[in-house]
C-alpha cells in the first residue's frame, strides 16, 4: 500500500495502551453536509497533541446518508451510518444527525462550544496491545484489570488517513477544498479469539485516498454495543 518492501520486512509495529480508559472520540461526518467541516477541523487538531495515541484516540467515520444530496462521499460506508444507528438504540446518542461527537461512546457536544475535551478516565481497565504487520495483519492482547470479566469482547481494527485533500464539485459543500484528518479508510471487527483474550485479525481494504501519513488503531467493545472500553494506535512507516 505504501510501505517499502524494508519495512514490510522489518519486525512487527507494537503500541500499548496504559491500564486507565483511553479517550476514544469519534466523529460522523460527511462531504455532503455543510455542518461538518467546522467538526472536521477541530478533529484535526489533535494531530499535534501530546497526548495523541497515548490518552486520546480520535476516529472520523465518514457515513453515507447525505450522497443524495449530489455528492458522494469516497469515504463513506453504510456501515459507519449502522455504527452511529446502533449508539442511538444503545442510549449512546440521542439522534441520527452530523456532524455527531461521542466521547467513550456517549454523545458530547463540548466542541461546538469550544469546550475542552473531557478529562481521561481514571478507570483501569486493563493493558491493551497492538502488534501489525502493516498490509498483512494485526494481533490484538488484553490483560484485563483482574476480575474485570471479558465475556462478549469485540475486537476492532482501523487504518486512519491524515491530510487528506478532497475538492468538492456538488452537493451543500460545492466548491468548497476540504483537509481531513484521521478518517477511517478500513475497519475490520471480529469476536473470535486466538487464544484467552487475543485476537488476530486481517488487513482491512482501504478506501482510495490521497493521505500523507497513516496511522492504526485497536479498540474493544462489546458485541451488543459499540462504545469502545479500551483503544491503543498510533503511526504508521
Amino acid at each position: 500500500m505504501w510501505l517499502t518492501s524494508s519495512a514490510m520486512a522489518a519486525e512487527p509495529l507494537r503500541f500499548e495502551s496504559p491500564t486507565e480508559q483511553v479517550n476514544v472520540i469519534e466523529l460522523f461526518t460527511s462531504h455532503g453536509c455543510s455542518s461538518c467541516p467546522p467538526a472536521d477541523a477541530w478533529l484535526s487538531r489533535f494531530t499535534d497533541n501530546p497526548d495523541l495515541w497515548r490518552q486520546v484516540v480520535p476516529l472520523a467515520f465518514h457515513v453515507d446518508y447525505w450522497d443524495y444530496l449530489g455528492w458522494q462521499d469516497r469515504f463513506a460506508s453504510s456501515s459507519f451510518s449502522q455504527r452511529q444507528r446502533d449508539y442511538r438504540q444503545t442510549g449512546g446518542l440521542g439522534s441520527v444527525y452530523t456532524p455527531g461527537v461521542l466521547v467513550n461512546g456517549e454523545e458530547w457536544r463540548g466542541w461546538y462550544r469550544g469546550r475542552a475535551l473531557p478529562s481521561a478516565s481514571s478507570e483501569v481497565v486493563g493493558r491493551l496491545t497492538l502488534s501489525v504487520e502493516p498490509d498483512r495483519h494485526a494481533v490484538i492482547e488484553f490483560s484485563p484489570e483482574q476480575d474485570r470479566a471479558t465475556a462478549g469482547l469485540r475486537a476492532n481494527l482501523a487504518v486512519l488517513g491524515i491530510g487528506i485533500k478532497s475538492d468538492i464539485g456538488a452537493g451543500e459543500n460545492r466548491g468548497r477544498s476540504l483537509e481531513e484528518d484521521f478518517i477511517v479508510l478500513g475497519h475490520v471487527a471480529t469476536s473470535s479469539l486466538t487464544a484467552q483474550n487475543t485476537w488476530k485479525l486481517a488487513w482491512p481494504s482501504l478506501k482510495q485516498n490521497s493521505a500523507t501519513r497513516y496511522a492504526v488503531v485497536a479498540w474493544l467493545s462489546q458485541d451488543d454495543n459499540p462504545a469502545p472500553l479500551q483503544a491503543t494506535g498510533g503511526w504508521l512507516p
